[in-house]
């Protein structure tokens, strides 16, 4: 019995010394993040800010800041919380330039802080984006998320920078990647709004309200079903 309870103060010890995993930090960012739970996800961003060695863990504390950003804070502390994602990010990608995760959060965290800023400095902020993004997809081929982020680029920036057929490629092979990735195909169907190919945008949309929600995205997905409705209404 004595041995028992000193195996575990070992263990217990052991992982209070060095941390969690990578793959624990994830598995609880998914968990958060998919359910939008704003104390579980704070939590883990004060463990993981402790963590400063380890590229895939700092990827993880950078995807988890992006996130907490998009949907767990005021208006006005956004900017700072998604700088501070981009700060973290590259420090991810200097430790290891080879980590697809890591140049994927880098680079949606630097969109969402381009998006935030505003049209014109989000244009002088395209090229890093272009180049985490693309870097991603080229380590990690099945980063279907980074796929959406190119997908998403080149639907949303201005003319002459926009390119719908690229937008398309990008989207599609999200939801090839990941068929049930609800978001897929309601980025698909904004896409076809804009470029007025309306039954394919209804054909979308109406994909999105069938689907059952993807296990790793049940708030987003809830969120995409009620605005395929709207866009579907719009579209009458």
């Amino acid at each position: 019995m004595k041995r028992a309870t000193f195996i575990l103060l070992l263990l217990f010890l052991f992982s209070s010394l060095f941390g969690k995993s990578f793959t624990e930090y994830y598995t609880d960012f998914k968990n958060a993040n998919s359910l939008h739970d704003v104390e579980k996800i704070k939590i883990l961003i004060d463990e993981l800010s402790k963590e400063t060695s380890d590229a895939s863990v700092l990827a993880v504390y950078c995807n988890a800041l992006t996130e907490y950003a998009n949907w767990g804070v005021k208006e006005e502390e956004k900017e700072k919380i998604y700088s501070q994602a981009v700060e973290v990010g590259k420090k991810a990608v200097e430790i290891d330039p080879d980590n697809g995760y890591a140049h994927y959060v880098l680079g949606a965290a630097i969109g969402r802080l381009a998006q935030f800023k505003g049209i014109v400095q989000s244009l002088f902020m395209l090229g890093d984006f272009d180049k985490h993004i693309s870097k991603a997809i080229e380590l990690d081929p099945s980063l279907y998320t980074a796929y959406i982020a190119m997908g998403m680029r080149y639907r949303d920036v201005p003319w002459p920078m926009n390119n719908y057929k690229k937008s398309e490629y990008y989207l599609k092979k999200a939801a090839e990647i990941e068929p049930g990735y609800v978001n897929a195909y309601y980025e698909l169907g904004v896409l076809y709004k804009v470029w007025k190919k309306y039954d394919r945008a209804r054909e979308m949309f109406e994909k999105v309200i069938e689907m059952p929600l993807h296990p790793d995205w049940i708030e987003q997905g809830k969120q995409a079903k009620i605005d395929a409705k709207k866009e579907l209404d719009s579209l009458k």
